[in-house]
């Protein structure tokens, strides 16, 4: 009778695979950008389709002018409401998006992996309507706020939550946890110095506030989860 030869054990890939609402995130946005390509070009929408970005950045984008005319008169219709989670989806162009895809991979990944999956989604809209508020209550600018950099600065800030938790249990220093946004905002700063800039760093750095503050809430199964999942990384 042959000897039963042993199970083989399953080859793990070289790397973990992307959490699913990192995935998701990142094909809405391209998707987006994708039928505004194909509107630029005439090949939907004909003639019409040629604003068709234009028209949704006015129709989806954030105004802070609607933010302060919701409170002034205490009205919150949807179609206003809604523009909080929209404007991070659209954006300028394809380089202003794949610039945002890039962060949203990155940051989505290590945060996603570390606190859950539903929490990259959290965070990222979370700080986007964060920022979206900072933006519309402390400026009067009439330029509309797109773009999701607001969540992917929420997104940073998950990160340096995690790195500043490592920091705390590995008894080091824990300024060294904020390099990443010192260092962009620092690049940030330099572009505008050089080449002008608009006042949406308010939001970014208030996207990155509220990423950091969100965490706080939303580690699963608490600090010492948190600590293993760290150490496993």
């Amino acid at each position: 009778m042959p000897t039963p030869q042993p199970a083989r054990p399953i080859p793990q890939g070289p790397v973990n695979p992307l959490p699913k609402s990192v995935v998701a995130l990142a094909v809405i946005i391209v998707g987006i950008e994708i039928l505004f390509g194909l509107a630029d070009r005439g090949i939907i929408g004909g003639a019409t389709g040629v604003g068709m970005r234009a028209s949704a950045i006015r129709d989806y984008g954030f105004f802070g002018e609607a933010l302060q005319w919701m409170l002034a008169n205490s009205r919150f219709p949807p179609d206003l409401l809604v523009r909080f989670v929209t404007y991070p989806l659209l954006h300028f162009s394809f380089t202003h998006a794949l610039f945002v895809v890039v962060f949203v991979l990155a940051m989505g990944k290590m945060v996603g992996e570390a606190l859950g999956e539903l929490s990259v989604l959290v965070i990222f809209f979370g700080a986007s309507i964060g920022g979206a508020l900072v933006y519309g209550l402390l400026l009067t600018d009439p330029f509309p706020l797109v773009g999701g950099y607001p969540g992917v600065y929420g997104l940073i800030g998950g990160y340096t939550f995690l790195m500043w938790v490592q920091a705390r249990l590995l008894q080091q220093s824990q300024v060294m946890a904020f390099r990443l946004i010192g260092l962009l905002l620092g690049i940030q700063l330099l572009f505008g110095l050089l080449f002008g800039s608009r006042n949406d760093w308010l939001a970014d750095l208030a996207g990155f506030a509220v990423g950091f503050a969100l965490c706080f809430v939303l580690v699963p199964g608490g600090w010492a989860r948190l600590r293993d999942a760290i150490r496993r990384r």
